[in-house]
């Protein structure tokens, strides 16, 4: 998740979503983990799950974007939940 601050309250609600989202998206893997289900594949049955709601809502290109900039967070260490040296 991003680490600027919001400046509107539309930017606010936004970021309010987001987080809470990503409370539901957390205990769904906990609960899938529970389950006994693979994280991994818990993890990869999620991100095609965004990817088709992303280009429903965004359409192909769109969507393609997105990912690509989530792949340049993930090496940039943004999604990381170790500290890195």
């Amino acid at each position: 998740m991003s680490t600027v601050m919001p400046n509107t309250l539309e930017e606010r609600r936004d970021a309010d979503a987001r987080f809470a989202a990503l409370g539901y998206v957390s205990e769904a893997f906990a609960l899938a983990a529970l389950d006994g289900i693979d994280v991994d594949a818990f993890a990869e049955a999620a991100l095609c799950a965004a990817m088709c709601e992303l280009v429903a809502v965004h359409g192909e290109e769109s969507a393609a974007q997105i990912a690509a900039r989530l792949a340049e967070r993930a090496s940039a260490g943004e999604f990381s939940v170790s500290l890195r040296q």
